[in-house]
């Protein structure tokens, strides 16, 4: 298995290089030359695996034995040792139609933890087998620089930069980043949105030379190995479910803002797993449900809302998506995002966007509608959903047939998100661990919206 970039420009890889070098050296994404297709008998073979040894069967089609099968079955192990569930992800029936698959029972109670502690010790192993330095540069808009730091604190030979919008994330996202005080992290919180933080990451990565001279390492999911550590659970929750009856495709509705998660979700679809419906459920910030439904992607007015880890513009992974969609044309796909840079859209029409409303069906949740969801279901089923989880449940509703099963992603325990909570009068119970977190110091340095300054900081850290 060979990786290469999405624009064509760079040499092709092995899987440790590919996972090193993050965003490709020309500005594109990294991808598998080809993926693999796996039959149907593999698929009920692996049918009754555990959620570790099916992560291990998935991943020994990508890793090109570069790291032995012992040392990564160890990885794979160690990284799920530290969820609170000893199914990591499980599945839970809502009724005869939706399931919700439990994301959050990983050390920071969000999905992330379920590539990023694996990820976190892949670095942990690349550095002493290689004796590299390891210095890892990421963004988030909540959840990835909590999984992220706490996947890598107090790691030897690897530090870790987490770049969050100031003020424009949850309380409990704050503070699990920033009441971290070992010293191999440091906390930037900027005066922007997240898509000025995930600008910066791009640029700095873009700029070989700074890349090079600081050792950076991406963490976000513009590196390839978080988007297969998620196409684990994708096939998880089918076989949960084709194990206790007669299955044919399941739908799966999906909270997106960098479109990470549900191109997981396409890349199992297109490995074999009988995947229907791939529902992209956002928010306000409905720059992927226009590109479905009419063929534009172009950032429109930003807005604050009530699900802010989906509080995007410009999604990371559409990139991705787009060299398939062009039929693996990397000369268009570069033609495409300078296009994008330049003029701020990308625009679509005829069998292409018939193609992209054939791969995705998309709904954008009001804030409004997502809060009814939270206190509908709750009174109903006895069951709290997170905001984002309750977006995902909303285009369940709007998007999935009467008679089809679908899974929702339950991207983050309900605790982080208690603002939302409160606001449809529903007292929750604090986990101890984020209860915890509101008497603790918090550390991060506070910078301008300005490049000169962060680069600064990093050239310090780095040092």
């Amino acid at each position: 298995m060979d990786y290469i970039s999405t624009r064509g420009k760079v040499e092709k890889c092995g899987f440790i290089d590919a996972f090193l070098m993050g965003l490709a050296n020309d500005g594109g994404l990294v991808i598998p030359s080809e993926i693999p297709v796996i039959s149907e008998q593999k698929l009920k073979e692996w049918e009754s695996l555990s959620y570790q040894d099916l992560m291990l069967e998935i991943f020994s089609y990508f890793t090109n034995d570069e790291i032995p099968y012992e040392d990564l079955r160890k990885l794979i192990y160690d990284s799920y040792s530290t969820f609170r569930d000893e199914n990591v992800t499980p599945l839970k029936p809502i009724n005869d139609s939706l399931y919700v698959l439990e994301l959050f029972h990983g050390p920071t109670f969000a999905f992330k933890d379920v590539a990023l502690q694996f990820m976190g010790n892949l670095y942990s192993y690349v550095a002493t087998k290689r004796n590299e330095i390891i210095n890892i540069l990421g963004a988030t808009s909540g959840d990835t620089g909590a999984a992220a730091i706490q996947g890598v604190r107090g790691k030897e030979g690897i530090r870790i930069c987490i770049l969050h919008p100031h003020q424009k994330v949850s309380k409990v996202q704050e503070l699990q980043m920033t009441t971290v005080q070992d010293e191999n992290v440091l906390n930037l919180s900027v005066k922007g949105n997240f898509d000025d933080c995930q600008q910066f990451i791009k640029e700095l990565f873009a700029d070989v030379d700074f890349k090079h001279k600081y050792h950076l390492r991406a963490i976000n999911s513009i590196n390839f190995v978080r988007i297969l550590a998620q196409t684990v659970y994708y096939f998880y929750a089918y076989f949960q479910i084709s194990k206790t009856k007669p299955v044919g495709k399941v739908n799966f509705s999906v909270p997106t803002g960098n479109f990470g998660n549900i191109f997981s979700g396409y890349l199992a679809k297109q490995m074999g797993l009988p995947v229907g419906k791939l529902i992209l459920a956002t928010n306000e910030n409905n720059i992927l449900e226009r590109f479905v439904k009419e063929g534009v992607y172009m950032p429109g007015e930003f807005h604050s809302t009530y699900s802010p880890s989906m509080d995007i513009q410009i999604a990371s992974n559409f990139e991705r998506y787009l060299y398939y969609l062009t039929g693996k044309n990397s000369e268009k796909v570069a033609s495409l995002m300078n296009q994008f840079r330049s003029e701020g859209k990308i625009e679509i029409a005829g069998e292409e966007l018939l193609k992209v409303q054939a791969d995705f069906e998309s709904k954008g949740v009001q804030g409004k509608d997502c809060l009814q969801v939270i206190e509908k279901y709750y009174k109903q089923y006895s069951y709290l959903f997170d905001p984002h989880t309750a977006c995902g449940v909303s285009a369940y509703e709007a998007c999935s047939g009467d008679d089809e099963v679908c899974v929702v992603f339950a991207t983050a325990h309900p605790a982080k998100f208690n603002e939302s909570i409160e606001l449809v009068h529903i007292e929750q119970t604090f986990p101890l661990e984020i209860q915890g977190l509101f008497d603790k110091t918090q550390y991060q340095t506070v910078v301008d919206n300005e490049k000169q300054q962060l680069v600064k900081q990093l050239e310090t850290f780095f040092a």
